[in-house]
């Protein structure tokens, strides 16, 4: 078993709901997990789309982080 110590400098997550409430409720819990491993967020993209089957709405994000330069 071996050990890899390198930093993780840049990360993407991806998230989906059917709710814009429960989409940045995950979105949320994620940022505070990668703050405690140093990791801001740098950029976010987010869209909505419509179901042609139901006409339900599918929100979706992705959400990009960065390393925390460090002071």
């Amino acid at each position: 078993m071996s050990l890899n110590l390198q930093t993780i400098r840049d990360k993407v997550e991806f998230f989906e709901s059917s709710s814009l409430e429960q989409l940045e409720t995950d979105i949320q819990k994620k940022i505070e997990q990668n703050e405690a491993m140093m990791l801001g967020v740098h950029h976010v993209q987010h869209h909505a789309h419509t179901r042609s089957e139901n006409g339900r709405s599918i929100y979706t994000a992705v959400v990009h982080f960065r390393a925390v330069p460090a002071p």
